[in-house]
């Protein structure tokens, strides 16, 4: 379960990728990385998938730690 900061932290690094980023809980629901709200709106006690439209190693480093599998 991400902790409210650590859901901060990651909207924020998607926030200064130049990319389209999804966040999907399911497959069911897909929302805007870049929307605090959104991203607080899924079930975050579940692995989410979150999906890249382009390369940014930046943003890949910064979600590292809260990644299972890269």
């Amino acid at each position: 379960m991400l902790r409210p900061s650590e859901v901060r932290d990651f909207v924020e690094a998607a926030t200064r990728s130049d990319c389209y980023i999804d966040v999907s809980s399911n497959n069911h629901f897909i929302v805007d990385a870049k929307s605090i709200l959104g991203v607080l709106g899924l079930d975050l006690n579940k692995a989410v998938k979150v999906k890249v439209h382009g390369y940014d190693k930046d943003f890949e480093r910064s979600i590292r730690r809260f990644s299972l599998a890269c």
